[in-house]
């Protein structure tokens, strides 16, 4: 059972349930196109390849590779002070969409570019689990 999050806790919306109830599945979705095969992410109503209203939810592999990261050392809230040094990266998901997240299960200084990582979640409370990466 999760505790109660002392950090901001995502609000979904109905555009981005689907996307929340997989992570409290511990699977990362995205949405795939089914007129053109597009995968995005963030979620949105419509296709950003082809303006096709057609979009699916689907189970991604979980699987990515870092594209850019930061190490942060001075925590933006005193709720992530607990958490310093820790890595925001930009990663880019097997399927093609990129995402923003954290990367866990190594030292900052071992993060590199082009690491291969997969996702793991972390349950901030009963409903909201958040994706972060590690090493593969």
């Amino acid at each position: 059972m999760a505790a109660l999050s002392p950090k901001p806790v995502p609000v979904p919306t109905k555009e981005t349930q689907p996307y929340w109830d997989g992570c409290k599945q511990h699977e990362l979705r995205i949405q795939k196109c089914a007129d053109c095969g597009h995968h995005q992410f963030y979620p949105r109503l419509y296709c950003t390849q082809c303006m096709s209203d057609r979009v699916e939810w689907i189970k991604a592999s979980g699987r990515a590779a870092v594209l850019s990261y930061t190490i942060v050392y001075r925590p933006v809230t005193q709720a992530f002070a607990a958490d310093v040094p820790y890595v925001v990266a930009l990663v880019t998901l097997e399927e093609g969409p990129q995402m923003m997240t954290n990367i866990i299960g190594c030292p900052p200084e071992q993060v590199k570019i082009g690491m291969p990582v997969q996702v793991t979640f972390d349950d901030w409370t009963e409903e909201i689990s958040v994706p972060k990466f590690k090493p593969l």
